[in-house]
């Protein structure tokens, strides 16, 4: 008898080409000048844009405009509960260092000096941890701060659109020596190599954090999950596009 493995052999090509099952919910909140929930396999994030007439001391007089970005994860997100901050007493680093990625990739699409003298703070919860929830929060934040852009200008507050291009970001890994794309956590945590790449729509790397965790990468092995990257942003551009109700 001849075994069909023409489903095994789809649902493998789809693991290592295919993002998980994407959805993003557009203002998702009444309140916030832009707001986004998204769902990235079992992982969600709810993402907001404020908008303030303030910019940091360095910018003040400048005429430039700054994004920011907050980021945490709620405390039962994951398996076990995550003490808050308030609560500890400690700044959790972590949450730093996310929340700095996910500014500096919306920034880096952003002409600020077409935003003036604005801030915009993008705030992420992590409501449901499975995985990729710095890169989620990248997406949703985009479509957040993409309203808030519309809210500006319907408000006078700005002339034009200063988004440049659109951002997205995912991530890949090495798993059981397979380059798969988008890894959930239970991939994640037996991941050779990870990598989390935020890349902008024309193909340009805005940021990647990549580590060694089983084992050092070759140089050829970071370009091919680089490539593969770059499969999953296209389609996560295309999802933030049908959101915002841009896509043809």
């Amino acid at each position: 008898m001849k075994l069909d493995l023409s489903n095994v052999k789809r649902e493998l090509f789809q693991k290592r080409h295919e993002i998980r099952p994407t959805k993003i919910h557009r203002n998702f909140l009444k309140d916030p000048e832009g707001s986004a929930l998204i769902e990235m396999g079992n992982t969600k994030v709810l993402c907001t844009a404020t908008v303030t007439e303030k910019v940091p001391n360095f910018l003040r007089g400048t005429g430039e405009g700054w994004i920011t970005a907050e980021y945490a994860l709620l405390p039962r997100s994951t398996p076990q509960r995550n003490v808050r901050e308030s609560r500890s007493g400690r700044v959790d680093s972590r949450a730093i260092e996310i929340s700095r990625m996910i500014g500096r990739s919306l920034r880096g699409v952003v002409d600020r000096e077409k935003l003036g003298e604005h801030t915009i703070i993008i705030d992420c919860d992590v409501l449901q941890a499975d995985g990729g929830t710095r890169t989620a929060a990248i997406n949703a934040g985009f479509c957040a701060l993409y309203d808030a852009i519309r809210f500006m200008i319907g408000h006078n507050m700005i002339e034009e659109n200063p988004i440049r291009e659109f951002v997205a970001a995912i991530s890949v890994g090495i798993v059981d020596d397979m380059f798969l794309l988008d890894l959930s956590y239970d991939e994640d945590v037996r991941a050779l190599v990870d990598l989390n790449v935020a890349m902008t729509e024309s193909g340009k790397i805005v940021e990647i954090q990549g580590t060694g965790e089983g084992r050092p990468f070759s140089r050829e092995e970071l370009n091919t999950l680089v490539d593969l990257a770059w499969e999953g942003v296209q389609q996560v551009i295309e999802i933030q596009k049908a959101t915002l109700g841009l896509k043809e």
